[in-house]
């Protein structure tokens, strides 16, 4: 940082109570007052540089002292007093410190040339253009003492030179940088490597979020700059400016009045950092867009803010990891915020939905995508289900949110409902029943398949449906019956499994009887008569399913409600029951057989 002396005499101010005074021989005749401090001083060493002061004694005799109030004058006493030393040349040290209060000062005091020749105005303006502007952290100290006069600031052109100074030095090629800056990246060494592409974002964070805004919106405007690298300068100033939301509480109203301004202004600021994210696809990693999304539900941000979170880490939802979801809620008693998750989801699939439309649903780049989504959603209710404050109804809505063709199997769903009954051993058998309701018993891998008939987690239909599926892959014999049986058993309320098999007998009879009129007219009617024995034969195997299938399904239905009632000694025994349906499929194809 660079200084600029001023003067050779000793400082002689001393003060006494509120009033400051010069050790002097000569009386005082000017008495100025500044934000209760009374300075004693003298016509002869101030009137003849400070043109305001000349107009404000004009008119007065000349041994009569003189009392004025300049309480309005920019920087306050002490930009005052460095004016005052400046015009008895006691020795004063400027640097990028206190040079805009003594600016603002001297322009407010008329110190120019018009008044006297080599006035104050004229040494400082040289000091900015020759010391200030050519140098990186004093431009920026500089700019940032601004904030306390800003208005003088913007008029006198300060704010301007500063912001074009830094930009400047910013659009000039790393290989070219010369000055010191800030950069305390880990792992980075100063002496040994070359200057990072993102130098300046540690230097610029410390800026007032206004005079960040304006930096960062005029290298927008140069498109000189990559994306990634406004991207970076945002994320520096949000770690530095905004709360770590994990951990921290949510905000109560009964917080003290300065806490409260405090989340205020870090409000601001974060709705600030999101209107300036860059429009292109990856400026921002997607896990800063999640933490975002997750402090502005902590400050309790505007909705416009949320939904436009929400609306671009749907965009890069397909680039998140499991460790980017887990992020905490703020907003009620469970540990991690799903509301947040299943907002950025539906959110996905709304354009998803929109291009698999306009595509083909095949489409091996639209499939690809919604299954990448599948995997982090089901590895995600994974963790939250071991969450024992998770609501039912939002982790149910969220496994259902995903549409079918999003999961390959449902391996992966089947041990997040696992989890979730572990960790909620109380839920009443119609919240059972309504977690396992998105499983497809028919995705799982044998192994899976293996555990869920052996798992007392499971509700019981839940089990007889793995149970049919399992047979169904193992005798092949009746899968069209077992697989409207097995639905039967799980959606309560739906078509009676007599009735499904009977139709499925007649739409089988119709297709068969369709087909032997169609070819009767090229055929004989020997193989007319031998197409009716194996219809005959056919409608008597179904039959003989649908017989079947009755006694098993009352077999089943009345030992569930045993073992949902408590009676002694009635819990289903798994593999007796698979070994009974084994029995009867075998006894159906045998009937068959003798037929």
């Amino acid at each position: 940082m660079k200084f600029m002396k001023l003067g050779t005499r000793q400082d002689t101010f001393y003060t006494e109570e509120a009033t400051r005074s010069l050790a002097s021989e000569i009386s005082s005749d000017l008495e100025i007052r500044i934000n209760g401090i009374t300075y004693l001083l003298h016509k002869f060493a101030l009137l003849p540089r400070c043109g305001l002061l000349q107009r404000l004694c004009s008119g007065t005799p000349e041994p009569t002292t003189v009392t004025m109030e300049l309480h309005d004058i920019p920087g306050g006493e002490e930009a005052f007093e460095l004016c005052a030393k400046y015009c008895y040349g006691i020795t004063i040290s400027l640097s990028a410190h206190n040079f805009v209060q003594a600016y603002c000062a001297a322009k407010f005091l008329r110190m120019t040339e018009s008044v006297d020749q080599g006035n104050f105005v004229l040494k400082l303006e040289a000091f900015f253009n020759s010391c200030i502007l050519e140098g990186w952290k004093d431009s920026i100290m500089a700019l940032q003492t601004t904030v306390k006069l800003n208005e003088w600031s913007e008029n006198l052109g300060i704010i301007r030179r500063c912001i074009d100074s830094i930009v400047d030095k910013i659009l000039m090629p790393p290989a070219k940088v010369r000055w010191s800056y800030t950069y305390t990246r880990p792992g980075f060494n100063k002496h040994e490597q070359s200057v990072p592409k993102d130098w300046w974002t540690e230097d610029i964070s410390d800026l007032d979020i206004d005079l960040f805004r304006c930096i960062i919106t005029a290298l927008k405007s140069t498109y000189m700059l990559p994306p990634q690298l406004i991207g970076e300068a945002l994320h520096v100033y949000a770690a530095r400016w905004l709360p770590d939301a994990t951990k921290t509480r949510p905000l109560e109203s009964s917080e003290p009045r300065e806490v409260v301004s405090d989340k205020e202004s870090q409000r601001r600021v974060l709705e600030t950092i999101v209107s300036m994210i860059p429009v292109d696809r990856g400026s921002v990693s997607i896990g800063f867009l999640l933490r975002l999304l997750n402090t502005a539900n902590y400050l309790a941000t505007s909705p416009a803010t949320k939904a436009e979170l929400i609306r671009r880490s749907s965009v890069q939802l397909e680039d998140a990891n499991l460790s980017d979801l887990l992020f905490p809620s703020h907003l009620g008693q469970q540990v991690y915020d799903i509301d947040s998750v299943a907002a950025v989801l539906e959110s996905f699939l709304v354009v998803w939905r929109r291009v698999s439309q306009e595509a083909s649903v095949e489409e091996s780049q639209v499939v690809a995508s919604i299954r990448r989504i599948g995997k982090l959603v089901d590895s995600y209710l994974q963790v939250v289900a071991k969450d024992p404050d998770m609501p039912l109804s939002k982790f149910v809505s969220l496994a259902e949110a995903l549409p079918d063709v999003a999961r390959r199997n449902h391996d992966e769903l089947y041990k997040a409902i696992n989890n979730y009954l572990k960790e909620h051993p109380d839920l009443s058998k119609a919240d059972r029943k309504r977690l396992c309701r998105t499983l497809d018993c028919q995705k799982l891998s044998p192994e899976v398949r293996a555990h869920a008939v052996k798992n007392e987690r499971l509700p019981l239909r839940t089990v007889v449906q793995v149970l049919f599926f399992e047979q169904e892959i193992k005798g092949g014999g009746g899968g069209s019956n077992n697989r409207m049986l097995s639905q039967e058993l799980s959606f309560k309320g739906k078509q009676p499994a007599p009735t499904a098999v009977a139709a499925a007998a007649e739409d089988l009879s119709s297709k068969l009887h369709l087909k032997s009129t169609t070819s009767e007219s090229s055929s004989t009617r020997s193989n007319k008569h031998e197409r009716m024995k194996r219809l005959d034969s056919r409608k008597g195997k179904v039959e003989d399913e649908r017989n079947n299938n009755m006694v098993v399904r009352g077999e089943i239905e009345k030992e569930e409600e045993e073992v949902e009632t408590g009676k002694e000694g009635s819990k289903l025994d798994r593999k007796k029951m698979m070994g009974s349906r084994s029995g009867s499929s075998d006894h159906g194809r045998d009937k068959g057989r003798d037929r």
